[in-house]
């Protein structure tokens, strides 16, 4: 349910969103195990390692395909032989990128030497309190603290990130919630990267830690009015799929903790969360097209949850309370969304709802936060993500905005409805987050922070255009461009390109500090929004799943394309880069056009798209069948099997490629990237192109965790992005 974020934890969920070979011939298998090792005498390049060929059938639709790599699978994660693979390629991609050993070292220098060291977030009232974030100098982790609302009141640190960290090769917060009377704090950490949560809880005054641990949850917390009992989602332990919701009381065993909700569609995934009144208690069951709500009264922990209204496929809704009525945002007779008032006493008769915002076909309805007198509503117009003010009696609307062509304007900190200040965030790909609280009844802002970019930055030296580049179909796709003032349109300057195009996920145009590296060394970074992502509307994202799926590539395609055509970059040095569904992206465009790329960057790609779909005991699978369709049916199995980047390599010479992963990534699965670059190495023709794969051993779908090792993975994408543009300094 990523639309109940945790309050304490959105500062620090804002600030990181703003913050993103030779091939050889397959042997046979080796004597004693599945990978040759390169070659003991020095070679330049180095030879890389060779997985062993084991036949292995899949059969679908009376058709069999051969998975000679299928041994690479592994759920325990403890094979040595695959283990081994898997290293010897880590040594393997070190070998090759060492002449930018130095350059990745200066690379990820100036990445940290942009973060500001102590650094605060802006704090919020909440219950009495001033809740906020700060990372300390040299710190991975931040410390949740508070102040009490009162003069001289001594700030308490409500949860140490870094000392919860220590002793962990990996350390990842779900949620940080504050029980309604303020007393204690219940946290959801991950210690292995595979988002299996335990909840630990502890008093604030003292720092005593209860004796109550949870594991093997989603991560999300969701207290009850009464200080001593809370909800959470169980997770499956082999799919990870999030779906029984379960109650537990302080000081009882969480062994016996009820059942209050199970959800038995294995297309569901539950999630619960406490409304922002803190009157209520939700559960969300939602597959990718449909949605279901209970509620509850969160002064009675005990009390059956009400059904707010029954399924219905395709009908997609969210709710908030105010007063005695809801605010309904959804898609009933509505592809981009409306929102509706209905009733608390008859919420589930539609006859009752009157709409307050209608349905637009120009502007998607992203979002909304309800206040005692107005409604804030985030909403997409011509694919940018604006905020608009709407009163709730007497008053004209008013519509935020800014003057630069690609822009984000967020919600902040909003955590109570009985206020007229709106806390929101303005970005652009040239301006850093910048907080405002915004008095909706008078228009006044006031400027609360602006994110600190060390390192020399001056917005002024950087420009950004947005221009819309026609696809093959006619399409006008919007994509959003910045480098760095002097850039002339002369065919000369290296571009990366970046897309997504999944879920109905935005790729909006955040300021990214970290491009800068690239910038600076004269690069233009486009962002190509492509479809199957949300920013035109629900017809964006339809035009790119399903049967619709291969238009996200094309797309992709026909933009880089464009910017060659229109002299926006040296068509020698066009790359390319995408994460999980978006390395799916990569991995199908490198197959239709591998000749116009010089290096591309798959991160934690989804590539063996049949075989993982086939497989429902895999995380994300069953989920996941209104996304990209279900294989079982012949028609999908077909189209899917026509663009899986793993069922589509062959022998062409492909662009430069660095494949990374993650052994604990819950996501998509390791063996997927494994698989696809040991299929490359034994289809593509040899040549002096680099095929790599970097597995952190350690880390999981988000890389590492913590502030500055983040940045470890980022130097080395660019270094490899670098190297093959010809910079290395």
């Amino acid at each position: 349910m990523d639309r109940f974020p945790s309050t304490l934890l959105l500062p620090m969920l804002i600030s990181s969103l703003l913050a993103l070979s030779a091939p050889v011939r397959a042997t046979a298998e080796p004597p004693g195990g599945g990978v040759t090792a390169p070659a003991a005498a020095a070679e330049s390049p180095p030879a890389p390692p060779v997985a062993a060929r084991r036949p292995h059938a899949l059969t679908a639709h009376g058709q069999t395909r051969d998975d000679p790599y299928y041994w690479l699978r592994d759920d325990s994660r403890t094979d040595p032989e695959v283990l081994g693979y898997l290293e010897a390629e880590n040594r393997y991609t070190e070998a090759r990128l060492a002449p930018v050993a130095g350059l990745r070292a200066r690379l990820r220098d100036e990445l940290a030497a942009r973060l500001q060291p102590n650094d605060d977030s802006v704090p919020y009232l909440d219950g009495g309190y001033w809740y906020g974030t700060r990372f300390l100098a040299g710190q991975e982790h931040p410390l949740f603290v508070r102040r009490a609302d009162a003069d001289g009141a001594a700030e308490e640190v409500v949860l140490d990130g870094n000392r919860l960290a220590a002793g962990h090769d990996f350390f990842q917060l779900a949620a940080v919630e504050v029980s309604h009377d303020q007393r204690l704090v219940a946290w959801a950490e991950d210690t292995v990267s595979r988002r299996q949560y335990t909840i630990r809880v502890r008093e604030i005054a003292t720092g005593r830690e209860l004796p109550d641990r949870i594991e093997n949850t989603s991560g999300e917390i969701a207290w009850a009015a009464d200080g001593k009992t809370f909800f959470y989602v169980e997770r499956d332990p082999q799919t990870l799929l999030p779906f029984r919701v379960r109650r537990h009381t302080l000081g009882t065993d969480a062994a016996a903790d009820p059942a209050i909700y199970e959800e038995h569609d294995p297309a569901f995934h539950t999630g619960v969360a406490t409304s922002r009144s803190r009157r209520w208690v939700f559960i969300e069951s939602d597959s990718t097209l449909t949605t279901e709500v209970r509620f509850a009264p969160a002064a009675e922990p005990a009390a059956p949850f009400r059904l707010f209204l029954p399924r219905e496929a395709g009908h997609e809704y969210e709710i908030e309370d105010l007063g005695d009525r809801f605010f309904v945002r959804s898609n009933w007779q509505a592809p981009n969304f409306r929102l509706l008032e209905a009733p608390l006493a008859t919420h589930a008769d539609r006859a009752t709802w009157r709409e307050i915002v209608p349905h637009r076909d120009d502007v998607f309805l992203h979002g909304f936060l309800a206040f005692r007198d107005y409604l804030a509503l985030a909403e997409r117009g011509e694919g940018l993500r604006r905020i608009r003010i709407r009163p709730l009696g007497e008053g004209e609307e008013r519509l935020l905005a800014t003057d630069q062509p690609a822009y984000v304007l967020l919600f902040g900190a909003n955590p109570t409805p009985e206020t007229q200040i709106l806390r929101y965030t303005e970005t652009s790909l040239v301006s850093p987050a910048t907080t405002y609280d915004l008095d909706m009844a008078t228009g006044e802002r006031q400027l609360r922070k602006r994110e600190p970019v060390l390192g020399g930055f001056d917005p002024e030296r950087y420009a950004s255009e947005r221009l819309w580049i026609t696809a093959r179909d006619g399409e006008r796709v919007p994509v959003s461009l910045v480098y760095r003032k002097g850039f002339e349109r002369n065919g000369t300057a290296p571009l990366l390109q970046y897309g997504y195009g999944a879920y109905g996920f935005a790729m909006d145009p955040y300021f990214n500090a970290n491009v800068i590296s690239l910038l600076d060394r004269g690069f233009v970074y486009a962002i190509a929004h492509v479809r199957g992502g949300q920013e035109l509307g629900r017809r964006w994202y339809d035009g790119g799943r399903l049967q619709r799926k291969k238009q996200t590539f094309f797309d992709f395609i026909d933009v880089t394309e464009a910017l060659v055509a229109g002299r926006y970059c040296d068509p020698q040095r066009v790359f390319a880069l995408g994460g999980s569904a978006g390395g799916l992206l990569i991995g199908a465009v490198a197959n239709l056009r591998p000749d116009l790329y010089r290096g591309m960057v798959a991160a934690v790609p989804f590539v063996d798209v049949v075989t993982t779909m086939l497989d429902e005991s895999i995380p994300l699978t069953t989920g996941e069948f209104e996304e990209w369709g279900n294989p079982k049916e012949r028609a999908a199995y077909d189209y899917m099997l026509s663009y899986s980047p793993y069922d589509q390599v062959r022998k062409v010479t492909y662009p430069n490629l660095l494949v990374t992963t993650g052994l604990w990534d819950s996501q998509v699965q390791y063996w997927e990237p494994a698989k696809w670059v040991a299929k490359l190495r034994a289809t593509a023709p040899a040549g002096d192109r680099m095929l790599l794969l970097h597995t952190n051993m350690q880390a999981g779908h988000g890389g590492k965790s913590g502030r500055f090792a983040r940045l470890d993975e980022i130097a080395l994408q660019y270094a490899f992005f670098l190297d093959l543009a010809g910079i290395r300094e």
